[in-house]
């Protein structure tokens, strides 16, 4: 598994917003400011994390986007999935459940399976609140994820 860039960049605008919540809605254009990201590709990032309902949004002078709940809500894994769909390695593993036609005869199912397990958990047990610290504990002004 490959994060893509709008996946990583995903993250670094959440985490934006979530350090530098003051309640207001904070301009698109300070965000791509600090991130160093274009403005034009954060749209693309903006509108979809504002379709998944993890953003909100006001147009006008004063407007731009604020998280719409607390930063121990949002996991990173479900930060990744909004960008990058299914995060499973392989095709194996179906995420409906489904597994593949061979998987009663595959050896190295339970192996494919418990990466699976592994990177899954991995991802839900960091939230935007766990990364907020991290940042604050290294006293970053700018970090790249």
């Amino acid at each position: 598994m490959k994060v893509s860039t709008k996946g990583r960049y995903a993250v670094r605008v959440m985490l934006d917003l979530a350090l530098h919540n003051t309640g207001e809605y904070i301009p698109l254009k300070e965000i791509a400011a600090r991130q160093g990201i274009t403005v034009k590709y954060l749209e693309q990032i903006i509108g979809m994390l504002n379709r998944a309902g993890f953003l909100q949004s006001l147009r006008g002078n004063n407007g731009g986007y604020r998280l719409t709940k607390a930063p121990e809500e949002y996991t990173i894994g479900s930060i990744l999935r909004i960008t990058e769909g299914d995060l499973r390695l392989t095709p194996c593993i179906e995420e409906n459940g489904q597994e593949c036609e061979r998987s009663e005869t595959c050896a190295a199912m339970s192996f494919w399976t418990g990466l699976d397990k592994v990177i899954a958990d991995y991802v839900e047990s960091y939230t935007l609140a766990d990364l907020m610290k991290q940042a604050e504990d290294t006293n970053w002004d700018y970090y790249v994820i």
